[in-house]
C-alpha cells in the first residue's frame, strides 16, 4: 500500500531557507523508502492571491450556477481541497516570520479551511470533514520560542489543521538558527534526525 504525502514549503529565503532545506531533507528520505511518494508544493513559486470577497462568494453559489468567472475563482480552493483529500500525510515547512505563518501558507489555509466542504458547524462546534490524515509540522525559527508564550505559530497550526479533522500532528523544531553556527548546526542536525525517525513511521 502506498502514503502519499504533500510537502508544501513557503519560505520566501528559496533554496536558502532553512525550512526548504528541512523539506527537501524529507522529500530524500522519503524516496528511499518503499511504498512512500511525495508530492511538493511551493507556495511562494506558485502564489496563491489574498483571499477576496469575489472568491469567497464565489463558494457560496452551487455549481452549476457559476459564471465563468466564478468558476475560475472557485476552482483554486475546489484543486488545493482535493490535493490534500488525494494525500495521506501533509509535511509543512514553516519559517517563523514576525511570531507567525507566512502570509503565502495562511492564503493556503484560507482556501482549505472552507466551511461545508472541510468542515461543517454542529449544535456541538465545528466539525472536521478531512478524515484519517496525518500532519508533520516542520518549524525553523532563528531564536528560540517552543513552549514559550511567543510561541503562537504552534497552536495556530494546530487549531487550523484541527478544523479540520487532522488531529495527529508531529512538530519538529529547528530553534536557534541566528544563534550562532555551532547552535545552527546541532538545531539541523537534531531536526533531521527526527525527520528520520518521522519518515520511517509513515
Amino acid at each position: 500500500m502506498t502514503t502519499r504525502a504533500l510537502v508544501i514549503t513557503s519560505s520566501i529565503l528559496g533554496n536558502q531557507g532553512q525550512s526548504i532545506a528541512l523539506a527537501e531533507h524529507f522529500s530524500a528520505r522519503a524516496v528511499e523508502r518503499d511504498g512512500l511518494e511525495v508530492t511538493n508544493r511551493d507556495l511562494v513559486a506558485d502564489e496563491l492571491p489574498h483571499l477576496g470577497l469575489a472568491e469567497l462568494g464565489s463558494w457560496q453559489v452551487p455549481a452549476a450556477e457559476r459564471t465563468v468567472e466564478q468558476r475560475e475563482l472557485a476552482g483554486r480552493s475546489d484543486a488545493l481541497i482535493a490535493e490534500l483529500r488525494d494525500h495521506d500525510v501533509l509535511v509543512l515547512a514553516v519559517p517563523l516570520y514576525n511570531l507567525g505563518i507566512p502570509s503565502q501558507l495562511k492564503a493556503w489555509f484560507d482556501r482549505v479551511l472552507r466551511a461545508g466542504e472541510t468542515f461543517r458547524y454542529t449544535e456541538q462546534g465545528p466539525q472536521g470533514l478531512v478524515e484519517g490524515k496525518r500532519a508533520v509540522i516542520l518549524a525553523t525559527r532563528g531564536g528560540q520560542y517552543a513552549g514559550t508564550p511567543l510561541d503562537s505559530q504552534t497552536p495556530h497550526l494546530k487549531s487550523m489543521l484541527g478544523l479540520i479533522g487532522i488531529t495527529e500532528v508531529d512538530v519538529v523544531y529547528a530553534e536557534g538558527l541566528a544563534m550562532g553556527e555551532g547552535h545552527r548546526d546541532a538545531a539541523l542536525k537534531e531536526a533531521r534526525q527526527a525527520i528520520d525517525g518521522l519518515v520511517e513511521s509513515l
